[in-house]
């Protein structure tokens, strides 16, 4: 089993969730995160006063899934993902000992 972290524009995530749902992905997990990379925060105004956030907004997902899925995962996260431009984000890749569901007991890929 492989976990799949991708760092993406919260405007790509519905695209890439249709994607993901496509490939019979079970569960994800996503949340909004802060960040700062190559892309720098644009200036913004408040009340007529010009500042600039020390952040990006961005959202973060995390994908448990099977050997056979990872590829496929990772292209709908490129594809759906990119526009170009800097900023569109990371994917990170890493392996997974054991998962467990806590409902029946269940191990390995049927605990997915």
């Amino acid at each position: 089993m492989k976990k799949i972290e991708a760092i993406i524009r919260t405007s790509k995530f519905e695209d890439i969730y249709k994607c993901v749902a496509g490939l019979g992905v079970k569960f994800l997990s996503f949340y909004d995160v802060k960040g700062m990379g190559l892309e720098h925060a644009r200036p913004q105004t408040y009340r007529g006063v010009a500042f600039e956030p020390s952040y990006i907004p961005r959202t973060k997902i995390e994908i448990v899934t099977t050997e056979d899925l990872v590829e496929p995962v990772i292209n709908c996260i490129l594809t759906e993902g990119k526009t170009g431009e800097v900023g569109d984000g990371k994917i990170f890749v890493s392996e997974i000992q054991e998962a467990y569901r806590i409902r029946n007991q269940d191990t390995g890929e049927a605990a997915l």
